[in-house]
């Protein structure tokens, strides 16, 4: 009976130590996991974002880019990581056509996570390299049509969403270009930049500073309504592509099992950030939108997964594009 009376306290005390380590969370540094390379938008957002959450946290949140697979790589490090919450990912888009892209995808985005919530929207732009002759939306589509052949399309990697972006725009303008996969944005706007590719629709995070700068040509923005930084860019609806809309949302999750008082933790974090001016002035600079609260929040984020794994999954399928 002693023996058993030991057992038990000892569990308990196992028990009791475990609840006290997520209620003191964090006690050293957190790792922000981006799935993509140094540069692109993604890790734009990742950085802004982690600087809050160090205010917030009180301890210091380092983005750690684990760039591969599509994003798939870094997803699947965070779903088999402990479940403590020192181990966060961001990640876009990507996590809603992974199942579809993917025939071997090593972790299931709706079962594989806690969810921590939505973080912003980004809106996409048309881009070219500076020497393409067109200089409107109009004559870009005659030109792109015409010489569909000799052109090509950037992007950062199979399924991200640069590459979903240039798949549905294709399909829209019915013109099949060739498309070039790199290691991330970073590497793909540089190639655009050097005019080692033609064309590129890709993020306003990454974008901006370049278009700005008269570095790219731009054909329109990718959602029913203007960006504010770039007001002078029509959309490509306005310019008669009617009903063309694609955002880039962004969400948190972290490993199954980590413990509700982490999560919670983590979600006023993250609610703390986007309702911060400074961050949210900081995202509208790089023509992002910082979510409204009510999107901030674990529900809200599967809820959103799960409709936009519907949405992308058909589309992919129609496309043929698969990747092992």
């Amino acid at each position: 009976m002693l023996r058993l009376i030991s057992i038990i306290a000892a569990i308990a005390a196992v028990g009791v130590a475990g609840g006290g380590a997520a209620q003191d969370y964090p006690t050293r540094t957190v790792s922000l996991i981006v799935p993509f390379a140094a540069g692109g938008p993604t890790d734009t957002l990742a950085r802004n974002l982690a600087q809050h959450m160090t205010k917030t946290l009180k301890q210091q949140v380092i983005v750690e880019n684990r760039a591969g697979a599509g994003g798939t790589l870094a997803a699947n490090v965070v779903a088999k990581s402990k479940p403590d919450g020192y181990q966060i990912l961001i990640a876009h888009i990507g996590m809603s056509t992974a199942p579809a892209l993917y025939r071997k995808l090593p972790f299931n985005p709706l079962t594989d996570f806690e969810y921590i919530g939505q973080v912003a929207d980004v809106p996409m732009t048309l881009i070219a390299r500076t020497g393409l002759p067109p200089d409107n939306y109009k004559d870009f589509v005659t030109y792109v049509k015409a010489n569909k052949d000799k052109l090509n399309m950037g992007n950062a990697g199979l399924g991200a969403a640069s590459h979903l972006c240039g798949l549905l725009f294709m399909s829209r303008i019915e013109a099949n270009i060739q498309t070039i996969p790199y290691q991330g944005t970073g590497p793909a706007m540089a190639a655009l930049m050097g005019n080692q590719v033609d064309l590129m629709c890709d993020q306003t995070t990454n974008t901006t500073g370049a278009i700005q700068a008269g570095r790219v040509k731009v054909f329109g923005v990718t959602t029913r309504k203007r960006v504010p930084s770039l007001q002078f860019i029509p959309t490509l609806h306005e310019q008669g592509l009617k009903d063309f809309e694609v955002a880039v949302w962004h969400g948190l999750y972290v490993a199954k099992g980590t413990p509700k008082p982490v999560l919670d933790k983590l979600n006023a974090t993250l609610l703390a950030a986007i309702k911060d001016p400074q961050f949210r002035e900081s995202l509208a600079k790089l023509g992002a939108d910082a979510v409204t609260p009510d999107r901030a929040t674990p529900e809200s984020l599967v809820k959103h997964l799960k409709a936009e794994i519907e949405k992308w999954g058909p589309i992919i399928k129609k496309a043929g594009v698969y990747a092992d």
